[in-house]
């Protein structure tokens, strides 16, 4: 047996419990097979080989989630190709500056990212680009640009792969998923199909998915979490609700109709339901869920309470994990219906945040080295197995050396493990926020706050958010000769005034995503606590800035 033949590969899903379904997919009005979705993915497969695209070759693609989107991920994959989705939330320039680092051979766009299109074949910039595809009907596009469709080359192709084993690109790579540097740049992690079936078996065997569940695609599938649990679900049959993008009477509506059975959530996503169950007295819409995935940070004891009454019949989990360790490295039940009572996810501040045991194939370990007090168990929490990243996608290559030494992946947090094998997080090493399940690096808002005329210096953090995880905070220090206007506050119009509502609207102009520009903001008028060396001690500056909303919400 060959090499190749010897590996797993993400399109083996296509047989199996898949194969046998009525239905396995329904997307709005369109409702598709098991045997439908592989012959799809196979004449799509068939399609892309006769344009051109080869092992190896990187097709990039932003689109909301559907049917084709699913096809579309299997079929480039299936022929060797390297799939590269994009956020759907990023501005032109952040998603420009992803596809100059990964160098695509084809873009696929949502009719909805069509001006992205244009500007691209207008400007030339991207000379790698061969072929641009839409997904959906391209008739709102200027018919002087010639753009076809997905579902125009795949009824085109005069054929299908069926007889042709999947193969897989050099060093096993299927994806390219988007984290941000610390910079803020976008950074491309080279997962291989390896990670990806080991990630989503693992998910599998503790989620419990099934045949009979009914998977609602919360998360967009340009995540790692969506990816890979919408891989899972298709590795074990189960049955795909998809909406375009997450919103809270969609997911609601969706759940009622279709007797949905899991989902995954950010803090965020849940928050949003329990807001709008409230707003809407419903009490009743969540009975047929049995298993709920939370990932991209923590839950709140009001979000696990107000979770396990909304879904009574709900196993509620949660993971901690990264882009790098291609999404889920620990695991912990935060509810079990009619067993216990939901359990407070969060620890003391001495301790940390409890996120569970590692999945049986993944090993931890604490690296202690960088540590000043010998006696602490804490330290950089390290991971290694079939589940890390090959690495990070440069000039068309495979660059380790940024992030994996020994077989070892530094995840950049920092943390110890207790006695029973539980993870306890501590915080992160150069203090990157988490909201909404969406990066930030406070470097990069900076950055964009200190090109305001009025700003001399800014210092970004995050603090804890019931809704988002973790909230963006911009503590600013004002140049001599501006002024600071409160909210509410008479603008004198003399164009020396800075206010939070200027800067928000500055970090719009300089095409900040929206996620990533603060929400709060404080005039900083003394000197901002610093190292020794002169660095910023973000975490002295958020105990303050704590203290000081604590103290506001007590008047």
């Amino acid at each position: 047996m060959s090499q190749q033949h010897s590996r797993g590969h993400i399109a083996h899903c296509l047989g199996g419990a898949l194969a046998g379904r009525d239905t396995v997919a329904v997307s709005g009005r369109r409702r598709i097979t098991g045997v439908g979705l592989a012959d799809g993915v196979r004449r799509l497969a068939a399609a892309l080989c006769k344009l051109g695209v080869r092992r190896g070759h990187v097709v990039a693609v932003v689109a909301f989630n559907s049917i084709e989107y699913i096809e579309l991920f299997l079929a480039v994959t299936y022929i060797g190709g390297i799939i590269a989705p994009l956020n759907y939330r990023w501005s032109f320039e952040e998603a420009s500056q992803a596809l100059e680092l990964v160098q695509p051979t084809v873009f696929i766009l949502d009719g909805s990212y069509s001006s992205w299109a244009l500007r691209l074949k207008e400007s030339n910039s991207l000379k790698s680009i061969n072929l641009y595809l839409f997904l959906g009907n391209p008739c709102s596009i200027s018919q002087d640009a010639n753009f076809v469709s997905v579902e125009q080359i795949k009824r085109s192709s005069g054929g299908t792969t069926r007889s042709v084993e999947p193969v897989s690109a050099p060093n096993d790579v299927a994806l390219i998923c988007f984290t941000s540097g610390t910079t803020g740049r976008p950074k491309g992690v080279a997962i291989s199909h390896t990670s990806l079936t080991i990630q989503s078996l693992a998910k599998i065997a503790i989620v419990g998915y099934g045949e009979d569940d009914v998977y609602l695609h919360t998360a967009p599938l340009c995540h790692i979490g969506g990816i890979s649990s919408c891989l899972a679900i298709l590795m074990a049959g189960g049955y795909h609700v998809l909406i375009p993008k997450f919103d809270a009477k969609s997911a609601f509506d969706t759940i009622l109709e279709h007797r949905v059975t899991s989902f995954i959530t950010v803090p965020a996503i849940m928050a949003d339901l329990l807001s709008y169950a409230r707003k809407q007295k419903i009490s009743n819409h969540g009975m047929t869920v049995t298993k709920i995935l939370n990932g991209g940070g923590g839950w709140s004891s009001e979000l696990i309470t107000g979770a396990s009454r909304l879904f009574p019949h709900a196993t509620i989990f949660s993971a901690y994990g990264m882009t790098e360790a291609c999404s889920s490295l620990t695991f912990m039940v935060l509810n079990r219906p009619k067993f216990q009572e939901p359990k407070d996810q969060l620890g003391s501040s001495a301790e940390g945040v409890c996120v569970g045991k590692p999945a049986p194939h993944i090993v931890i370990r604490i690296d202690r080295d960088g540590s000043n007090n010998s006696s602490s168990p804490v330290g950089n929490i390290l991971t290694r197995g079939l589940h890390t990243m090959s690495g990070y996608w440069v000039n068309n290559s495979i660059d380790t050396s940024d992030s994996v030494g020994n077989g070892w992946l530094d995840t950049g947090d920092t943390g110890w493990v207790d006695k029973t094998g539980n993870l306890w997080l501590m915080g992160r090493q150069k203090g990157r926020i988490k909201t909404g399940g969406e990066n930030v690096y406070p470097e990069e808002v900076e950055s964009v706050l200190c090109q305001h005329p009025g700003v001399a210096k800014a210092v970004v953090i995050g603090v804890p958010d019931s809704r988002l995880g973790e909230k963006v905070i911009a503590c600013v220090s004002i140049r001599d000769g501006w002024k600071w206007v409160d909210a509410g506050a008479v603008h004198k119009g003399e164009g020396r005034e800075v206010s939070a509502q200027m800067l928000q609207d500055h970090c719009r102009i300089k095409k900040l995503s929206r996620f990533k520009v603060p929400r709060i903001y404080y005039q900083w008028s003394k000197p901002f606590p610093v190292t020794t060396t002169g660095k910023i001690r973000r975490e002295h500056l958020k105990a303050e800035i704590l203290a000081s909303m604590k103290l506001h919400s007590n008047l």
